[in-house]
């Protein structure tokens, strides 16, 4: 994203032709009020100019809201919070049963769904505050958008709840199970929210973030895993179809697809025209989505979490054990880190860190730029849910259905 260093507001009086410009004594008191006002009219312009380059990410996440799967629309897995070197497990809460939820957390408030089927909500020291029953599965992270809770079920259910009480708000009904977090667009009109979320009934639907109506589904070929990442006029999503499909968010046509291979297991990331994400078989892409061109590939083992980009750095787990970073440009490695089990969690980059949980049990913190190992600690579980990272915690859950709290020393 680029910025104007400065902005300079200049006005302007022209001269009537054969006019000659006058020096005239001005009191000090107008020169006063007049540098008062051309300073003040200075700051209000750069400050629009600042709003209207700032990314649309910026009006949810925070150093302190983490409010999706990935943090933001285009699913980058990023956050600027500087991780501190005295990392320490602060709190647990247990639930009834496996986690592969991911959390998200604002305003103070977590909430992550279990396998027992309820969806929590814990204050920031891990007490409860409110539970739901959903009555199935809940696998995929939940999203927070104005104030409200969005999350689907394993048994086609997909709920908008009260972020503050978890009261109901609306239930929306899909003909097959939710594994993929939702995202969010708007309107073409600006003046409402959409959410986007895909089933295994082979639809991405498109729903009122308000009322719960649907606003158009589209029909892909098998089911849809992940979830959809979106710049705000395309989604793009894959699944068991093979195919990266690229839907217009306004009418839900599609605009085009990638034939792929094979079934997409995780979500895509994307950056500008660009789209990074893995497959099944252990393929890892970076594709060019105006062309259609892969830009460059790797093959390691198969690939069930997502990307993280950041700082030029393509960063992903994989089910051969290693966590990977790539040249985002040219696909180079640039390091690698193994640890003892298949890795089906998805990374985060913070800061210069990167965090994740792998099936050996253990959270890991690695430098961003070298890969060396910086911290771990060992929870006996195997962590197949992606952290959580704010400002001064971090926020996982794992398979033995405790969700844990970790202050990062800040």
């Amino acid at each position: 994203m680029r910025k104007d260093k400065n902005i300079t507001s200049v006005i302007s009086i022209p001269l009537q032709m054969g006019e000659k410009s006058q020096s005239v004594n001005k009191p000090k008191s107008f020169l006063t009020a007049k540098w008062r006002f051309e300073s003040t009219l200075a700051v209000i312009l750069m400050m629009v100019g600042i709003l209207i380059v700032l990314p649309r990410q910026s009006l949810a996440q925070t150093n302190n809201c983490w409010p999706s799967f990935r943090a933001n629309q285009e699913l980058t897995g990023y956050t600027p919070v500087s991780i501190g070197n005295s990392i320490k497990l602060k709190w647990a809460f247990k639930t009834e049963d496996a986690i592969k939820s991911s959390a998200v957390v604002c305003n103070n408030q977590i909430y992550i769904g279990s396998n027992d089927g309820f969806l929590y909500s814990l204050s920031m020291d891990g007490k409860l505050m409110w539970k739901f029953e959903a009555k199935n599965s809940i696998e995929a992270a939940p999203l927070i958008l104005d104030n409200t809770i969005y999350f689907g079920t394993l048994q086609g259910d997909f709920f908008a709840l009260e972020a503050k009480s978890g009261k109901l708000r609306w239930k929306y009904q899909t003909d097959g199970q939710i594994s993929g977090s939702a995202g969010w667009i708007y309107s073409p009109d600006k003046k409402e929210k959409w959410i986007i979320v895909g089933s295994y009934d082979f639809f991405l639907h498109c729903v009122n973030a308000r009322t719960g109506e649907m606003i158009w589904k589209f029909e892909a070929d098998n089911y849809i895993n992940g979830a959809p990442a979106t710049d705000g006029k395309i989604a793009i999503f894959g699944g068991c179809d093979g195919f990266l499909h690229m839907i217009n968010v306004a009418d839900g046509k599609e605009k085009d697809k990638i034939d792929v291979g094979t079934y997409i297991a995780s979500s895509a990331a994307i950056s500008g025209d660009q789209a990074f994400y893995g497959n099944y078989d252990g393929g890892l892409y970076a594709t060019d989505l105006k062309s259609k061109k892969t830009l460059w590939e790797y093959k390691a083992g198969p690939f069930l979490g997502s990307p993280a980009l950041a700082d030029g750095k393509v960063v992903i787990g994989s089910q051969d054990k290693n966590i990977y970073c790539f040249d985002q440009q040219s696909g180079k490695v640039l390091w690698s880190f193994k640890t003892q089990r298949k890795i089906d969690g998805s990374v985060v980059i913070a800061g210069e860190k990167v965090v994740f949980g792998s099936g050996d049990g253990r959270i890991y913190v690695l430098n961003l730029k070298t890969g060396e190992k910086i911290w771990s600690y060992e929870l006996g579980a195997a962590l197949s849910s992606s952290p959580a990272v704010i400002n001064g915690m971090i926020i996982i859950g794992g398979e033995d259905g405790i969700v844990y709290g970790f202050s990062t020393g800040n």
